[in-house]
């Protein structure tokens, strides 16, 4: 979960720049991809100069510039042309973020050793975090992230990930769990390990896609995944998100989980959005939540509501009182999305027997870890490097 204080430290900008892409993942929660909606150059000149002239509504000490789609690297050109408007026009302003700024993309990863793709890496690395999705094994992938004729992507995305590796050894990759791919859980994450990926940030979609006794699967494979990374030495090495001291525990905090509201999304429109989950093609049943535009800018009274979200005010009691509810995530456009009435104050459970499950897996994995390192003499170096990585995240 995101602090508040990096929240009001960073400003998450995000341009949407294509609703196009090559999958068709099963899971995708962008129900209305097309390859008709594409941002124009003027659009996000408009978006840019607002954005970096605009004083009232951005307090932040840096930015974050992220791209998406659909998939954002078929639109190479129109993202490097963004850049290095964006570059011109910080250093011409001497603004405060030209010092203190990050370009973000996520991608499937199926364009990645594009001569164009690679030019622009080499053009802005010192200021550049890429993620690549790969779900895990090729069966585990290939369930779910096929193409618009059903072909599995794995083989054109693992092929790959040994030069993003090398270009960017830091970055994780993001893993989506449905129903549908409980079963591989233990062994893509392993897998993912192989491969070199040492940061598998993983997560169950919001989605009301849950069958009766999925939670008792999907325990048992974070167990056998326990097992493994404790056995072989692994956890010295590799995280995996779904392992965390910090979730499973009453929560005191009254912060919202999300970051709709403090971030901003432009669409090719040159809509603005509290996060692109409110833009139309992320939407199954709900309107579009539109809070301003590049030519009026922000509309205060229409972003205020997301301002003033907080847990308690969108939670069941039953949520508020539960006693392992840290960790327990929500996104605020599926809220949105699943709630009764139009309303951004109704949180989806859909999730919550799979938290729980999670819990419990979490339970066994800390002890038997601890255990371990009791017997070997390990704990107090084990607690020292993790302090210090800390630190050095902080």
């Amino acid at each position: 979960m995101a602090s508040e204080d990096s929240l009001t430290r960073y400003k998450n900008i995000t341009f949407i720049v294509t609703k196009d892409c090559q999958l068709a993942c099963k899971y995708c929660y962008l129900v209305g991809k097309n390859s008709k909606e594409r941002m124009s150059y003027e659009i996000a000149k408009l978006a840019v100069d607002y954005l970096l002239n605009e004083n009232r509504n951005f307090q932040e000490e840096g930015v974050v510039w992220d791209f998406i789609g659909g998939e954002p690297f078929v639109e190479i050109d129109l993202i490097t042309q963004i850049c290095n408007y964006i570059k011109y026009v910080m250093y011409d302003k001497n603004h405060k973020w030209f010092n203190n700024y990050r370009f973000n993309i996520s991608t499937n990863g199926i364009n990645y050793n594009n001569d164009k793709v690679q030019k622009f890496i080499k053009d802005n690395h010192t200021h550049l975090s890429i993620g690549i999705t790969i779900d895990g094994t090729k069966q585990k992938h290939d369930l779910n992230r096929i193409y618009k004729n059903g072909k599995g992507s794995y083989d054109d995305v693992v092929k790959n990930i040994p030069l993003w590796v090398e270009q960017f050894p830091n970055d994780g990759t993001k893993v989506t769990i449905s129903n549908l791919d409980i079963p591989y859980i233990k062994e893509s994450v392993l897998h993912l390990y192989n491969l070199g990926i040492h940061e598998v940030n993983i997560n169950c979609v919001f989605e009301n896609v849950w069958n009766e006794g999925d939670d008792i699967k999907f325990e048992q494979q974070l167990i056998e995944l326990a097992d493994s990374i404790i056995d072989k030495g692994l956890y010295k090495a590799y995280d995996c998100s779904f392992f965390s001291e910090n979730i499973g525990k009453p929560l005191v905090d009254n912060g919202n989980w999300c970051g709709a509201g403090m971030m901003l999304a432009i669409d090719s429109s040159g809509n603005f959005y509290p996060c692109t989950r409110f833009a139309g093609y992320s939407l199954r049943s709900k309107k579009p939540i539109v809070i301003g535009n590049v030519w009026n800018g922000i509309d205060n009274n229409k972003l205020r509501p997301f301002l003033t979200l907080n847990r308690k005010m969108q939670s069941s009691q039953m949520c508020i009182d539960c006693e392992v509810a840290s960790g327990c995530a929500w996104c605020q456009g599926e809220n949105y999305d699943a709630a009764d009435t139009p309303t951004i104050y109704q949180r989806s459970t859909a999730i919550c027997k799979m938290h729980k499950a999670q819990v419990r897996a979490n339970n066994y994995y800390w002890n038997k870890l601890y255990r371990k390192l009791e017997l070997e003499g390990e704990r107090e170096e084990f607690e020292k490097n993790k302090k210090e990585t800390k630190d050095i995240i902080c």
